[in-house]
């Protein structure tokens, strides 16, 4: 029996205390990835379709979708064995493809998705836990362009929720486990996010940065990603 919808505010101030409620709630896995590409959808700026892709052994499984569209397109990278998806878990770097209609970064996946589907544009963002690569959010936009900086930044935030979510799920943490982790790394995912967007480098580069930050200040990381956060702020 499929589970049913899930429903996801599209404000970021609530996102995480409706993803911790359905993982305290005590959901099934099922229903916590499709709640993590339902936040995607509502919450990412031109995301109009998601998926949650995850290592299984040697393949990659796709464990959630916010519908057939997601699910066809991460059918199609695995069936040509390339895209951002597959990219993003192997590699350091959030991917990025605006536009799969002009030069597309990966060629023979892209003529496949528009002849296939609606997809004009794809992200994917990597998901860590405890540094193992263990999955990917993927992200796909009907419109061409749309996904921009700023698309990506709030695409890494909650990859950031994502991967302690996942980690939750795997390891069957405890409900104060788990919001002590998802509050101090959705500040961190906010603060990779902003560092990405300032100096245009990758996930792994912004965290290592604050990581090292942190070390020379001798100030744990959630506490510099918070002042990250309201030095943002103060500027704009």
């Amino acid at each position: 029996m499929e589970n049913a919808p899930v429903s996801v505010p599209d404000n970021p101030a609530t996102v995480f205390a409706a993803l911790a409620e359905i993982v305290y709630r005590g959901s099934s896995e099922g229903e916590v990835y499709e709640a993590i590409c339902a936040a995607a959808t509502s919450l990412v700026s031109g995301c109009d379709h998601a998926s949650l892709m995850l290592r299984n052994g040697g393949t990659y499984v796709t464990v959630a979708a916010s519908d057939e569209i997601a699910r066809r397109v991460d059918d199609l990278e695995r069936a040509v064995g390339e895209g951002p998806c597959l990219d993003a878990i192997e590699n350091e770097a959030a991917q990025l493809d605006p536009d799969l209609t002009t030069a597309p970064q990966w060629p023979r996946l892209a003529a496949r998705v528009v002849a296939a589907t609606s997809v004009r544009g794809a992200m994917g963002f990597r998901l860590r836990v405890d540094d193992r690569k263990v999955g990917a959010l993927n992200l796909f936009t009907d419109t061409a362009g749309v996904f921009t900086d700023t698309a990506a930044e709030q695409a890494a935030i909650l990859a950031a929720f994502a991967a302690v979510t996942v980690s939750a799920v795997i390891g069957g943490s405890e409900a104060s486990t788990l919001r002590a982790g998802l509050t101090s790394n959705r500040e961190i995912g906010k603060a990779v996010g902003l560092l990405m967007a300032l100096h245009r480098i990758s996930d792994d580069a912004a965290f290592d940065l604050l990581r090292r930050t942190s070390q020379q200040m001798n100030v744990k990381i959630a506490d510099l990603a918070r002042r990250v956060i309201d030095q943002h702020h103060d500027a704009t």
